[in-house]
């Protein structure tokens, strides 16, 4: 079993939009025509992220609560990406902060960058490169 994709429903599309193309790095494709706007964006030719405009949604039963998602993840494997990735959020202004996830027995630690997207949707990124690598190139 794989992670198909993931939906966003948001109130603000193209900033949604902007964010996942310009600085996440994914590429806008085709998208089935649905009756509500949005956007399917892909990685490495995949339809990974669904965005969905929030006006356009239907109003939700009664008594039924609200999905959430805490947060995304996208998984960077080179040193190359990761500082592609930090020049777009500089170049962008876009906020941020990184952590770090502990050594786990044979388990290399990782590094983690947030961004708060908008209120409620938090968009992550990690990387098991060595801190080192991912510095280096700046």
């Amino acid at each position: 079993m794989q992670l198909d994709h993931a939906t966003i429903v948001t109130a603000d599309l193209d900033t949604a939009r902007h964010f996942f193309v310009e600085i996440a790095g994914l590429t806008e494709g085709a998208r089935p025509p649905f009756p509500a706007a949005g956007y399917w964006l892909y990685a490495n030719g995949r339809p990974v992220l669904h965005l969905l405009d929030a006006t356009a949604t239907a109003p939700r039963a009664a008594g039924r609560s609200a999905p959430r998602i805490d947060h995304l993840a996208f998984r960077l494997d080179s040193a190359a990406e990761w500082q592609a990735l930090l020049a777009r959020l500089h170049a962008a202004g876009v906020d941020h902060h990184t952590a770090q996830v502990p050594q786990m027995g044979a388990q290399a630690a990782e590094q983690q960058l947030f961004v708060a997207l908008a209120p409620g949707v938090v968009i992550e990124f990690v990387t098991a490169l060595p801190h080192g690598q991912l510095h280096a190139q700046r």
